[in-house]
């Protein structure tokens, strides 16, 4: 019955009406496309500071035809298709500009046949390229399609950028206005129906610190997090929604023989269900107070303190859209259509979170090809002989919410 549904929906979708030119060009552009990959690739654009990469894609986009171009003010690139015939809806069609690499970083491509080597090539400097692999397609055929279509870059996708810039654009910059969100992010053909949440927290015990043997006796910091890792580790969760945890970093003290003035350690909470996420984060914080409380039990003489500081490292929102959901049917009539094989959805953690949060249909699928080591120094993009069907199903899924006229 589904597969079924996805043929009728395909044929009342991108019927003779779809304009079959763009498939081609996108295809004959290929090689194009991987040009423009290396090249973006080649500009760094370290957390938060993503200007000279978001600068040079702005002139990209110009050179494709785009107009009203411009940069907000949290630096997200925003650009309109011209061959617009309405205001509504409105679409935004985008790529993240940032890398996970701090500045100093070699961000020079190595080639090697197929194979492109280097930080970010896959995530997301494939997706910025199928970006503008669809707006030349679009360009050279002359496209006119109902309704807005918005191609974006945006910034502060990866981690402790927190979604900054889809945030600002779905809450300040564009609050209200946008009806469809695409995000191109990453290789292959995957489809991210649904949002992971994230609650990331550096968590810090402190005390008075003293000799270890000498002041020997009072609440140290470093057992108080211990305790607190272990009640942690003890946490039950469910395998589904699947909801996880992590201690990342654990840092402090200044000596094997000092008590440590203060500790700390940095925690990853993560579901698909946002009530879950909610409890998790519950129960986490009552591990902390506990561990707390109990270290201060143990020594009930002393009278020196023990504090607990929790910060607010980044908080992303879970959201569960259902896989009938306008949007995703038409997502995977796309997939169909060009053969690629996708048998189901898929949760994640990428901009369409906060557009998913806010009940507004989003979806992030991937650009083409296959990739390997994402986040790595070695990160490699593998070319494939149908690597042009990520762009393309991109274009069919903004004819399916844009038809041509």
């Amino acid at each position: 019955m589904r597969v079924s549904l996805l043929f009728l929906i395909s044929s009342a979708l991108f019927g003779q009406s779809l304009p079959d030119q763009v498939l081609r060009i996108i295809q004959a552009n290929q090689a194009w496309t991987l040009e423009q990959q290396r090249t973006i690739c080649e500009i760094p654009a370290p957390p938060f500071k993503e200007k000279v990469r978001g600068i040079e894609y702005a002139k990209r986009l110009k050179a494709l035809g785009l107009v009203d171009i411009r940069t907000d003010s949290e630096g997200n690139i925003i650009s309109r298709w011209p061959g617009s015939t309405s205001p509504k809806p409105v679409t935004v069609f985008s790529a993240h500009l940032d890398t996970v690499f701090p500045e100093g970083v070699d961000v020079k491509v190595k080639t090697a046949g197929t194979r492109l080597t280097g930080p970010g090539i896959g995530d997301d400097c494939r997706g910025l390229a199928s970006v503008l692999t669809v707006a030349k397609a679009f360009q050279e055929a002359k496209v006119k399609v109902e309704g807005t279509i918005l191609f974006v870059a945006t910034v502060g996708e990866e981690g402790q950028g927190d979604l900054r810039g889809v945030r600002h654009l779905f809450t300040k910059e564009m609050k209200g206005q946008i009806d469809n969100f695409i995000s191109v992010d990453g290789t292959a053909y995957g489809v991210t129906a649904r949002g992971v949440g994230s609650n990331r927290y550096k968590v810090t015990y402190f005390g008075r610190g003293g000799h270890s043997y000498g002041a020997f006796g009072m609440p140290n910091p470093a057992h108080a997090m211990g305790r607190a890792i272990a009640r942690i580790s003890d946490i039950q969760v469910p395998k589904q929604p699947k909801t996880t945890f992590n201690i990342g970093t654990v840092e402090g003290g200044t000596s094997v023989n000092s008590i440590p003035i203060s500790v700390s350690m940095e925690v990853d909470l993560r579901s698909e269900s946002a009530s879950e996420l909610a409890t998790l984060d519950e129960r986490f914080r009552a591990a902390l107070q506990s561990a707390l409380e109990a270290e201060k039990a143990r020594w009930p003489d002393s009278t020196a303190a023990l504090e607990l500081k929790v910060e607010t490292m980044g908080l992303r929102p879970a959201a569960e859209p259902a896989d009938s959901t306008p949007i995703i049917q038409k997502t995977l009539a796309a997939a169909k259509q060009l053969g690629i094989p996708v048998f189901a959805t898929r949760s994640g953690s990428t901009d369409s979170n906060i557009p998913m949060s806010l009940g507004i249909q989003a979806v992030t699928i991937g650009g083409g090809g296959q990739a390997t080591g994402a986040h790595s120094a070695d990160e490699f993009y593998e070319e494939t002989p149908d690597s042009y069907k990520g762009p393309q199903m991109a274009a069919l899924l903004l004819f399916g919410l844009h038809p041509p006229k």
